[in-house]
Formats: structure tokens, sequence, C-alpha cells
């Protein structure tokens, strides 16, 4: 069972004070890798027979971990973050429901879900704990830096990050989805309807396709001053009516970012290669990064 599966089967059963605990284990790990029991006594503000009926029920739901060493300890878990995000995106009138996975990646979870208003959107878990701390702090120029970074605070600097980015692009018109609510690690967004360009065995028009692509990348740069920064066949979304959408926007730099030129040559290469190799489609890379750039 997945940690979302478990979240959605605990959320009904979990009351306020649970969510009371849940949150002061969440505040008190950016100062512990496991949180001291005597320091949930203490800023729960709730009596310490209380507070060990509500870690006693956390821990049977599956959404923390109990530690024993040198102290007792606990550590809130993939699911108790969901359920901290679910709960609040809930209360603030954005989500009603979630359905089905839309997909599952090395760093996300997509789920399909309905918003109080009755539209279908996405709904995005980052997942940074799968990849290696290393390789994270190392790709992830935002937690560079931060000392004691936990898995959970790194996915909820990458949604921020990205829903900061969606925020920027969506307006100027770049393909992306729309951007709709985050809370923690949790960005809800418009609908992602289709497939991963790397996919595709064929493509009715890869020229055409090509260059709607890299007409969002210029798009984005010269209307949003934004590089993508990650930009590959494996975040290009295609619709069953061939329209493209590109996601996964947390590596994102402004344009006067020194990083830039570095990330956007990249972003480019790496699209423009994709196309050469799989369909024969060839680009000139200085002239399409010449043509980028241009205000025109």
């Amino acid at each position: 069972m997945s940690s979302v599966e478990i979240a959605l089967k605990v959320l009904p059963n979990l009351e306020a004070e649970d969510f009371r605990v849940l949150a002061v284990i969440e505040i008190d790990l950016s100062h512990h890798r496991f949180v001291p029991e005597k320091d949930i006594f203490r800023l729960s503000g709730l009596p310490e027979k209380e507070v060990r009926y509500r870690l006693e029920r956390l821990a049977e739901f599956g959404l923390i971990y109990r530690w024993v060493g040198s102290y007792v300890g606990y550590l809130l878990n993939t699911a108790g973050y969901d359920c901290l995000a679910l709960n609040a995106l809930v209360k603030a009138g954005v989500l009603s429901s979630l359905g089905k996975p839309l997909g599952v990646g090395k760093e996300s979870d997509v789920y399909d879900a309905l918003t109080d208003d009755g539209e279908r959107v996405a709904v995005k878990f980052h997942r940074l704990g799968r990849t290696s701390f290393r390789q994270t702090r190392r790709l992830r120029g935002y937690a560079l830096g931060k000392r004691h970074i936990s898995w959970l605070y790194q996915s909820r600097l990458a949604a921020e990050r990205e829903f900061e980015a969606l925020k920027l692009v969506y307006p100027c018109g770049v393909s992306v989805p729309k951007p709709i609510a985050q809370n923690r690690h949790v960005i809800v967004m418009g609908m992602i309807e289709g497939d991963c360009l790397f996919r595709f065995s064929s493509l009715p028009d890869p020229d055409s396709i090509l260059d709607r692509i890299l007409e969002n990348v210029k798009l984005a740069y010269v209307k949003a001053n934004v590089v993508h920064g990650d930009l590959s066949e494996y975040n290009v979304i295609l619709s069953p009516d061939w329209h493209i959408l590109i996601i996964d926007w947390p590596q994102y730099v402004r344009s006067d970012n020194p990083s830039a030129n570095m990330l956007l040559r990249r972003d480019v290469s790496n699209i423009i290669g994709f196309f050469k190799r799989k369909y024969g489609v060839i680009r000139n890379l200085g002239d399409v990064l010449d043509w980028i750039k241009r205000a025109d």
C-alpha cells in the first residue's frame, strides 16, 4: 500500500489532536533527526497522557515511527506528511476527493483528483527521498548549504520551487499545467492528460512537435525570464490530440542566474538531440539558442 493510500484510509479517523501532534513532529524535525518525546509533550499544549495516546494511535495508523535510543523519539513518515498536506488542502476548500494514480516517477507521484467545484485536477506529491541524498543535494541548488535537511523538507522545497515556476510561466502563455494550490510537498495543478514524449514509438509530425516545444522554451525565457533547467523527453507530455505540456519545474532558474545560459543550452541540446536520434530531425544548436534569446 502506497503512502497516499495509507493517508486516504486513515484521514477520516484522524482528530484535531492527532493533527496537532503530527504538526509538532513536523516542525521539530528541523532540529532533530528524531523528535524527542519530551518536546512533543511541551510543544503540543496537550496533557502528557493525551499525547501518549495520540502517539500510539498515529504509530498504529502508520503515520509516524517510534525510535528508542539515548532517548525516545518520533519521526514523521511520508504517509503522515501526506495526511498533513491533504488535510490542509481539504480544509482550504481546494480538494474534495483523490482518485487513481496518473503516474509514479523517481521523485514524485501524481494523482487524479476533484476540486470542490468539480474540476478535474492533478495532485503531485514530491518524493525526493527516492534518490540518493548526495545526488539530491548536488543536483538541487535550493537544498545546497542546508544542514540536517530531511527528505520531507527537501520535498517541500521542491514543491514550493515548482509552484513558484508555474506561477511565473503560466500567465505568459507557456504550455504548462495551471497552478492551483500548494501545501508542503503537494501541488494541485491543472489536469495532465497524455504520456511522456519518450514513450511514443512514432509521431505524426515530429518537426512540428519539436518546433512547439522550442517555442515554449523561448516563451518561458523571453516573457517569463525563466529557464526550465532539467528539460528532456521525460518531462514533455503529449496529449491524445498532440498538444504539448512541459512539466517538472523545480530546478528552474531565472534568466539572470549565472547558470542560466549553461542550463538553457543543456535543455535545448537534450530536446534537439532526442529528436535527431529518434526521428532524424536536425536543428543547429547555436541557431536555436540565438533564436530563443531574441526578443522578437
